[in-house]
């Protein structure tokens, strides 16, 4: 089995376990992971244990930020209120009817 790299926002799983997480940081100086567990535990994993776990990468899943309190709903990348619709409360007939459906005056 090949070994996964850790990459920063890229989500995993513990094959032992089957715990779900996210890796939020790599510190290079130390060598270490910090990850964040789909539960919200924070932890921390050295290179070396990585490296001799049985870690698969894996899709988000489908309600990954119900244990980030913090977690804006911008943050989420699909919170647009603005549906991109015209402002209807100011639109008048004319607004409306195409220009060969308009009576002159």
């Amino acid at each position: 089995m090949a070994i996964a790299i850790p990459e920063v926002d890229s989500w995993y799983e513990e094959g032992e376990t089957g715990r779900q997480f996210r890796v939020v940081a790599l510190d290079d100086a130390s060598d270490t992971i910090e990850i964040q567990y789909l539960e919200g535990e924070l932890s921390e994993l050295d290179r070396n244990s990585w490296d001799q776990a049985a870690i698969v990468e894996i899709e988000a899943p489908e309600d990954w930020s119900a244990p980030f309190d913090d977690v804006e709903t911008d943050d989420l990348g699909y919170s647009d209120p603005d549906l991109h619709l015209p402002d209807t409360d100011a639109l008048t007939l004319d607004d409306v009817l195409e220009d060969e459906d308009k009576e002159p005056y």
